[in-house]
């Protein structure tokens, strides 16, 4: 028995888990909303903040927030239902302006409702705060949404974005997060050879506050239908 949202897995592309209203669960199934091909200039940035084993386990910490967060309630009755749907409109029409908005919004819900989790679930770190600051900087300097940010129950950035923004972007992550190992810092689809002096603008990276640290990332370029 794995996860109940591996079912999204079986197909490529883009998928919904339903919800389902059967209490055994056999109806809460992965339906594809469209196959990878329909927004084949979609791209998908894995950063790779932390691969320890989490200190909680995704069961554990829903069990938790089902039982104690009132937030959970709200956002499942309220939220899911017409942010679900403005989103499948969003890729239907691929507006990325759009479906960037709701999936960093919904981010951002859930790890709301792990730190109204009593005791809390803290799963992001300061590593994973510079990311969601860098992709709202970079909106920002370029007056719409071209990243979009979520976060599972991890520090783990995945970042949508549009294959158009990929050279531009990587730009602004090296200068944050220099790579120490080339080799080991990139993984997945090849990088172009100018990639790494595409932003100069310095007012777009003042906005971004990395402190002192120095931080390793594990960086997964992909494609939808991986």
């Amino acid at each position: 028995m794995g996860s109940g949202s591996a079912c999204r897995s079986m197909y490529g592309g883009w998928v919904l888990w339903c919800k389902g209203s059967s209490p055994d669960g056999r109806d809460s199934i992965a339906k594809q909303i469209a196959p990878a091909s329909h927004w084949p200039e979609m791209r998908v940035l894995i950063l790779v903040v932390n691969d320890e084993r989490k200190k909680y386990s995704s069961t554990d910490a829903m069990k938790r927030s089902v039982e104690t967060s009132e937030l959970l309630k709200y956002r499942a009755n309220q939220i899911v239902p017409k942010m679900t749907k403005a989103c499948i409109e969003a890729i239907q029409k691929k507006d990325f302006e759009i479906f960037a908005e709701i999936t960093m919004k919904e981010s951002n819900s859930i790890h709301a409702i792990c730190q109204d989790t009593y005791p809390p679930c803290v799963y992001l770190n300061d590593t994973s705060h510079t990311v969601a600051n860098a992709v709202h900087a970079y909106n920002e300097f370029k007056s719409s949404n071209k990243v979009a940010y979520t976060y599972d129950a991890g520090p783990n950035a995945v970042l949508y974005l549009l294959d158009s923004s990929v050279d531009e972007f990587m730009s602004v992550i090296n200068y944050l997060f220099p790579p120490q190992d080339t080799a080991e810092y990139y993984k997945g689809l090849p990088l172009s050879s100018n990639q790494l002096s595409q932003v100069r603008n310095i007012n777009l990276l003042w906005n971004v506050n990395v402190g002192w640290k120095v931080y390793f990332l594990l960086i997964c370029i992909m494609t939808l239908d991986l």
